[in-house]
């Protein structure tokens, strides 16, 4: 299979979904954000804690993540609410999202529409009104060459590093060898395993892009008095049979496969191109697949042995697993089990193609079990205190 079918967007870039994205630009106007997605169920709403009293880097990453989210090709339509006096201004965020996407948006202010029940009423024929105009895009075959998938892990154990991670590696190469795009995150689980990070990069400035987004990370934990072994691995890492920080990390580099590193890139920043790119971002689950969205990145492949059940609102996200016990417990969750690999039945090729044949269903339109079963986790990861 060499194409896909997608969204094609005004400013040329594709989705395989068709999501129309309410997004409150402050924690104030969740509520409506939420009662307007209850009147048109087929919408997203990604209600948040921030968007005020925020400053500097803080704010700006809060920016960059709603309008990240807003611009992602599988968004086909966006309505901002806002509440009117937060520091996150919903005008910029709509005018950026306008032009840097040529999608259709819309704002709606709360304090000037009279407050909640008013907000509710309009939101709603606003929100309908979207969804009828995004309903009336096709779809049309895209390259594979086009897709850009995530690679994360999280809920960790020793079939992580040993299975699963090695198989989503060689599906990783897979799409990379057909063009394709990956994009690997998590700078607190790559610490010990740098150094093999930064051997793949195309040159010596980026090995040193991501040294000193490690480096920052290792100073700013020290900063607050606090040791990295305190929550990584964490105790269901431990208990899963984890033993070091190091351990957890030579397992998580290998869910990217061989090819060069091309670049390093900040938190949410957009994905400039082809390749292999390192994004620096938390390694916590929600955080990270929520900057990976607001990059552009189409859909993520999720590895874990303990079980995690988290998705997304607007990307799927694939859940697989090393872990017999976890694949049989969470088969609500799991939607491939690698463990075949441990007993020999199977080879980490073998599985990797499997997880490849995964991708390509799921961007033709297949739902992921996070999707069928409505999670829509999002999360901004904070900087600095609120004032």
């Amino acid at each position: 299979m060499s194409m896909i079918k997608g969204y094609r967007r005004s400013n040329g870039k594709f989705g395989i979904r068709n999501h129309l994205l309410i997004i409150p630009t402050v924690i104030c106007a969740n509520h409506v954000a939420n009662r307007i997605q209850q009147a048109v169920p087929d919408s997203v709403a990604i209600p948040h804690q921030h968007g005020c009293s925020q400053i500097g880097d803080d704010k700006e990453r809060t920016h960059r993540l709603l309008g990240g989210m807003g611009k992602n090709p599988n968004v086909g339509a966006v309505l901002l609410i806002s509440l009117g006096c937060e520091v996150i201004d919903a005008k910029v965020l709509k005018q950026e999202i306008e032009e840097e996407t040529g999608k259709p948006v819309e704002w709606l202010d709360i304090q000037n529409a009279g407050g909640t029940i008013k907000a509710i009423q309009k939101g709603s024929e606003l929100a309908k009104s979207l969804f009828k105009e995004i309903e009336k895009v096709p779809q049309v075959d895209v390259p594979i060459s086009e897709l850009i998938l995530g690679v994360k892990c999280g809920g960790s154990d020793a079939t992580s590093g040993l299975c699963s991670n090695p198989a989503l590696g060689k599906t990783a190469d897979q799409l990379l060898n057909k063009g394709g795009t990956i994009v690997m995150g998590e700078t607190t689980e790559i610490i010990g395993a740098e150094h093999i990070v930064a051997q793949k990069a195309v040159s010596e400035e980026v090995a040193n892009k991501l040294y000193a987004y490690v480096n920052k990370f290792e100073k700013e934990v020290e900063r607050i008095g606090s040791d990295m072994r305190g929550g990584n691995p964490s105790p269901g890492n431990i208990e899963g049979g984890l033993s070091t920080i190091e351990e957890k990390s030579l397992g998580c580099i290998s869910k990217a496969g061989t090819a060069p590193l091309n670049d390093v890139l900040s938190f949410a920043e957009e994905i400039p191109g082809n390749g292999y790119y390192f994004m620096d971002s938390p390694g916590n689950d929600i955080e990270c697949v929520s900057g990976m969205a607001a990059a552009g990145v189409h859909m993520v492949c999720f590895t874990t042995g303990r079980g995690t059940p988290t998705g997304n609102p607007i990307i799927p996200v694939i859940k697989i697993t090393g872990n017999e016990h976890t694949a049989i417990k969470m088969i609500d969750n799991i939607d491939i089990d690698t463990s075949p690999v441990m007993k020999g039945k199977e080879t980490t090729e073998e599985a990797g193609n499997r997880i490849f044949e995964t991708v390509l269903k799921t961007a033709q339109g297949e739902l992921t079990k996070a999707e069928i079963l409505g999670h829509q986790e999002f999360s901004i990861s904070r900087i600095s205190i609120s004032l």
